[in-house]
């Protein structure tokens, strides 16, 4: 079993930045790929960026040149860092850890953290 605790959401500005945590117990020798994901009110959930254990990383079409994924494989925490925040990018981030093989695919999720921009 793997658990997932975000951290980092609020209030901000637009324009301004936020960093979000994400991590994880459990049975961390079984994660491979984690990632962060939102869903605002009334929308379907949208890939922001997902981070391999050898650094490989994906961006979404909505973080790309604002946002920045990393890993510390050592304290089984990821982050995003946020610059440049819209109103648009107001929704609920949420951590994703997918079971590496040999074993079996499977997908955790945390409980997520709400981000909102506004004035």
């Amino acid at each position: 079993q793997v658990y997932l605790v975000e951290s980092g959401g609020g209030l901000v500005q637009p324009g301004g930045s936020l960093r979000l945590s994400c991590a994880a117990s459990g049975f961390i020798l079984g994660i491979g790929v984690m990632g962060w994901y939102r869903q605002a009110p009334g929308e379907q959930r949208e890939l922001v960026a997902t981070i391999s254990r050898a650094k490989e990383i994906v961006y979404g079409e909505s973080a790309k040149g604002r946002f920045t994924i990393s890993r510390d494989n050592s304290r089984d925490t990821i982050y995003l860092d946020m610059i440049n925040l819209k109103p648009e990018d107001t929704a609920v981030y949420i951590c994703s850890a997918q079971t590496a093989p040999p074993l079996a695919p499977n997908d955790y999720w945390g409980q997520g953290t709400q981000v909102t921009v506004s004035s």
